[in-house]
């Protein structure tokens, strides 16, 4: 089932953002891009679990698309943090798929279920 595919990836996702934060809180000094992107990371999860109780589908579909557009805005973070150097290529390179995996299963999920409104 996609859903729990979305929620346990999201859970994962979300821990590493949270890592990812220390790291540029600790180790470089950055305060403002690692709080954007544990907003928008953990923001995913959150998502995809209020869809899990929502009023109608198309409510559902609405916290599916604020997963999605979250999902999107951290990789724009993980794109800028790389391109800045406060991450290194390798440890974006580790942490980008698991992104682009999330936005793609997004993207999927809201297919379908506006095929099947």
């Amino acid at each position: 089932m996609k859903e729990s595919i979305l929620l346990s990836k999201s859970l994962s996702f979300a821990l590493r953002c949270i890592k990812l934060s220390r790291y540029l809180q600790k180790e470089q000094k950055e305060y403002i891009l690692s709080k954007q992107i544990v907003r928008s990371g953990t923001a995913i999860g959150a998502a995809i679990r209020e869809a899990q109780y929502a009023q109608s589908k198309a409510d559902f579909l609405h916290k599916l698309t604020i997963a999605l557009k979250e999902a999107n805005e951290t990789k724009y973070w993980l794109q800028l943090l790389v391109l800045s150097e406060y991450i290194s290529e390798k440890m974006y390179q580790s942490i980008e798929p698991e992104a682009e995996e999330l936005l793609k299963l997004l993207i999927t999920s809201t297919k379908t279920v506006k095929n099947n409104a």
